[in-house]
């Protein structure tokens, strides 16, 4: 009869411990947004009419509005950011700018609404 030895079981040394390796997609970054404009030269977009009662009065300065701009570029909203001081010549801009076209602003190839600040100039030079 024969005996049969089972060989002696490893010995495994432990040895040092690392954290599973984790592979994920890249989180993809958001689109940038480019803001509205109301300077493109293809636009027309008329100038206001200088009153004629802030001509003879002398009255000049800049109006700033503010304006929603929606996802086909009309002036949803406008609104008076900064007064030229002189009621007429903010009344004039904010009906003039009303009906503006706008370049949309855009969120990669998406047109988005947005706000932008236009200055209106009355100059009597």
């Amino acid at each position: 009869m024969t005996t049969f030895i089972a060989p002696p079981a490893p010995v495994i040394k432990p040895g040092p411990v690392t954290a599973p390796v984790v592979i994920s997609a890249p989180t993809p970054q958001p689109e940038p947004l480019i803001e509205a404009r109301f300077d493109a030269d293809y636009l027309s977009n008329p100038k206001p009419t200088y009153p004629v009662a802030s001509r003879r009065l002398g009255e000049s300065g800049v109006v700033h509005l503010r304006v929603h701009v929606s996802a086909d570029g009309a002036a949803d909203k406008v609104e008076i950011k900064n007064s030229s001081g002189f009621t007429r010549l903010d009344e004039a801009a904010r009906e003039t700018v009303t009906r503006w076209h706008f370049v949309p602003a855009r969120h990669g190839a998406t047109n988005v609404a947005a706000w932008v600040v236009v200055p209106i100039v009355f100059s009597l030079n």
